[in-house]
Formats: C-alpha cells, sequence, structure tokens
C-alpha cells in the first residue's frame, strides 16, 4: 500500500509537473534538477556506465543485468552459494529468483535453466540441508554428553566458571537440559557423593546460530526451495531433477516433516514432487545412486498420505494430484498399491469439500486410479457415498466442464466391471434424467445404461431392477 500510495503522490498534485521516478540503484534526485541540460547529461552518463561497466552490478544487490545470465558467470553464482557467507548467499538467491521466475504465457529467452549451470542444484540443496540440520528446537537435539577434558580440576576452562563451584565445595553442573535437573536432586540428596555425570554439560558450539541467524537460516532455505520449485516448472530441467536422487530425498523429507517444518518451504517442496512427478520413478530410492538422506519407496509414500490427510487445502490438493501424475509410470504402482483402501476413502472425502478446487483434484486422481486394475474399480464402487458424490459433481455442477466428463468417465468405467452393476443399477433413474436433461454427457451416461442393462448376462439384474421382482 505504502508503494501504491507513494506511486500516486509522485503524479501530478496541484498543477505541478510530475518528476520522472528514479531508477532502481540510483540515489533520488539523481534524475531530477533545475536544469534540463543537467538532467540529460546525468541520463547519458548514467547509461554510459551501465554499457561500459556491466560488471558494477553484480555486487550484492537485487540489481541483475541482461548480459548476467552468460556462462561465464554461472561459476561464480554456484560459489556464491557454497560460500556459506550472508553477503554473498543473499546475492546469489536474489539473482536466481529474479533468474528463474517465470510466468505461465512467458516466453522469456533470459529464464535460466538449470541444465545450463552444472553444480547449481547440489548448491541450493545444501542450503536447505543446512537449515533442516538444525531445523528442530535445540533443546530437542541436545544429548548429554561426558566431559573428560579437565576431569581433575575444579574449574575445566569451558565457560561460566563462576558457576563451577557450589556453595558446598561440590561441582555444580550448569547445563539447561534435562540432566541439569537430575544432578541437582542427586545433590541435594546426597552432597558428598561422587556423580559420574556431572560432567555432563550441553553447551552450545563455537559456532552455533542465536534465534536471528536461525531465522536467517530458515528465510535462506525457502528461497533455495522457491528457485528449485520455479526451476521444477521449466521443461529442460524436468527429467534431470526427476533423476536426481539428492533432490527427491530433500524435497520428500521436507513434506515428511509437515508438521514441524516451515510452511513454505514444505509447499515448495510439494509443488515440485508434483511438477516432477510424470518423470518420478519411485525405484530411485533403491538404486545405486548416492544417497544423502536415506529414504524408502514406502518412506516417500507414506508423506505423501500425510499431506493427502492434510487439512490445509494447498497440500491436499496437491498430494491428490501427485497421486494422479504417480499411477501414471506403472513402476510405481507395486509401491502405491497397499495405500489404495486409505487413498481411495480419502479421495472420496474430498469429493464433498465445498472447495471446486478438491473436488478436481480428487476427481483427476480417482480418473487414473480407475483405470489401473479390475480390483481398483471393486474397491472404488463399493466405498461408501462414492457413486453418489460422483453424480453430484455432475449435476451441481464443478464449474470446469472438464471435470464433470471426468467423473462421468470414472462411472462408465465402474460399470464395465459386471461385479459393480448390482451396485449402479439402484442409480438406474438418475442415469436416465442425465441422458435426457444434460446433453453434454449423455453419450457417457447411455453406455453405461446400456452395459447395465443390454448385457447378457446382466438381464436378470435388469428385469428385477424395473418390474421390482
Amino acid at each position: 500500500m505504502q508503494k501504491r500510495e507513494l506511486g500516486k503522490s509522485g503524479g501530478v498534485a496541484g498543477g505541478g509537473s510530475a518528476l520522472p521516478a528514479p531508477k532502481r540503484g540510483r540515489p533520488f534526485g539523481s534524475t531530477s534538477s533545475n536544469s534540463a541540460a543537467s538532467a540529460a547529461a546525468a541520463a547519458a552518463a548514467a547509461a554510459a556506465a551501465e554499457a561500459a561497466a556491466p560488471s558494477s552490478l553484480l555486487g550484492p544487490s537485487l540489481q541483475v543485468h541482461s548480459s548476467f545470465a552468460a556462462d561465464q558467470n554461472n561459476r561464480r553464482i554456484v560459489l556464491a552459494l557454497q560460500s556459506g557467507l550472508k553477503s554473498e548467499l543473499t546475492w546469489a538467491l536474489n539473482t536466481l529468483t529474479l533468474l528463474s521466475f517465470k510466468e505461465k504465457e512467458d516466453v522469456r529467452k533470459d529464464a535460466t535453466p538449470l541444465a545450463k549451470i552444472p553444480g547449481l542444484l547440489d548448491a541450493l540443496l545444501q542450503v536447505i540441508d543446512d537449515w533442516r540440520d538444525i531445523a528442530l528446537p535445540r533443546d530437542y537435539l541436545r544429548k548429554p554428553r561426558v566431559r573428560t577434558l579437565g576431569a581433575n580440576t575444579l574449574i575445566t576452562g569451558f565457560g561460566n566458571e563462576f558457576d563451577a563451584l557450589g556453595t558446598n565445595k561440590t561441582h555444580a553442573h550448569s547445563g539447561g537440559g534435562p540432566s541439569s535437573s537430575v544432578t541437582e536432586s542427586a545433590l541435594q540428596k546426597n552432597p558428598t557423593k561422587a556423580r559420574p555425570q556431572q560432567w555432563w554439560l550441553e553447551e552450545d558450539g563455537l559456532f552455533n546460530l542465536d534465534d536471528e541467524g536461525r531465522s536467517e537460516k530458515q528465510q535462506c532455505a525457502v528461497a533455495a526451495s522457491n528457485v528449485i520449485r520455479n526451476f521444477s516448472f521449466m521443461p529442460e530441467n524436468e527429467v534431470i531433477m526427476a533423476q536426481h536422487r539428492h533432490c527427491l530425498e530433500s524435497v520428500f523429507q521436507c513434506i515428511e516433516d509437515h508438521n514441524t517444518e516451515d510452511e513454505e518451504l514444505v509447499t515448495n517442496a510439494l509443488e515440485t514432487i508434483v511438477n516432477l512427478a510424470p518423470f518420478l520413478d519411485l525405484r530411485i530410492f533403491s538404486s545405486n545412486k548416492p544417497s544423502f538422506i536415506k529414504i524408502t519407496e514406502k518412506c516417500a509414500v507414506q508423506s505423501i498420505m500425510g499431506m493427502l490427510g492434510s487439512a490445509i487445502k494447498a497440500w491436499h490438493c496437491g498430494a491428490a494430484e501427485l497421486i494422479g501424475r504417480l499411477i501414471i509410470n506403472p513402476d510405481n504402482e507395486p509401491f502405491l498399491l497397499p495405500f489404495f483402501p486409505q487413498i481411495h476413502k480419502r479421495l472420496v472425502d474430498m469429493l464433498s469439500f465445498p472447495a471446486y478446487e478438491a473436488q478436481g483434484a480428487s476427481v483427476g486422481a480417482l480418473y487414473n486410479l480407475a483405470e489401473v486394475n479390475m480390483d481398483c474399480k471393486l474397491k472404488l464402487a463399493s466405498e461408501r457415498w462414492a457413486i453418489d458424490r460422483l453424480i453430484k459433481v455432475i449435476r451441481a455442477p464443478h464449474p470446469v466442464p472438464e471435470i464433470c466428463r471426468k467423473a462421468a468417465m470414472i462411472l462408465e468405467s465402474l460399470a464395465m466391471e459386471p461385479q459393480n452393476r448390482a451396485l449402479l443399477l439402484a442409480y438406474e433413474n438418475t442415469f436416465a434424467d442425465i441422458v435426457f436433461m444434460d446433453m453434454r454427457y449423455s453419450d457417457i451416461f447411455a453406455r453405461i445404461l446400456y452395459e447395465l442393462t443390454a448385457r447378457p448376462n446382466s438381464r436378470s439384474v435388469s428385469t428385477r431392477g424395473i418390474w421390482g421382482m
């Protein structure tokens, strides 16, 4: 709002002439002067400086020169990410965010694909891993450690020397962890008894971060995940990222810890996997490729199921879309098959959500799952409320006609199985109404009625359904 108001206030006010807006990176007032000649000279000098010295824009700034995406500068981005220095890291992440950002309909030529920068993906993943190493609260990571240095002296030199001696001339433990209360209670019971655990101390290391440093590390990890997400939208990067085991392990670990991890980091990780899903083979987690984080195919599917059961709309919609894309690859079917009952139940529940996005994601996933095998069709048809809610999506109707057509085609796929005809025959009148009332899907429901009534093996069932015998 402040930026908009400033922009409005810079216009014509009270009959005066509007001042030209200063360009980014130049001080305010540099383009306005009492003399037109001085303003023209300043603009010419600035243009000459940009043309003559583009390297001046390569510092820690948000500015990106048009020639920055050249190959000779790619190495510098990778080195800046690997340095770990705050200014270099911030500059590299800001630059990559600008270079990787691309609208859906944008045909920019300067969008830098990941495939052209060797080592960039590993450097970005290292930024996320650095945060993941300290993501949990420090109290959970502290473990008592036996200190042997200076065990025969009163003051060990580790710091907190003023607390080293208690009032009873015995060594007092100054740590803040659980072992501190244990040793203090033991000291009150028997102050003269020697305690081996008196040297335990959960000290913060020399290079540990305070709360502000942890917050900055978290922001860098989120920025790196956003860059990786942007890269996953580019077709040039899909195959490389889908075959990069470290990348897949990092994003799956993020969604696995969605209850404790930063929400934006989890969302970026989920969207990255959804974009890579058509090229993803879960068998990569048991391949011979180098592994950085131990994760199995079952753990990967369980992490997806955790997101599918989430109450956040973006997460369960993304997980449903991810399952629908993963099942297209037959190699992923053995890992998803044990979870089909849970998947069907959750997707049918999502059909009743008022959000159209949830209904669309659920129908899209069920459309692919219904084509897997006969067992999936039988379980889906016998799932409570499944047929009713699919019909409701069609008759409501959903604002996207393609979603309604897919819901109708799911019902047609279920009707192809003879064991499902008894369940679908109860909706014969509803199907007939849709045939005559909605011409958009009349062809699909006409085929459904034909499958239910005209087949020889369903003749007796159809007679019972019509005459009530």
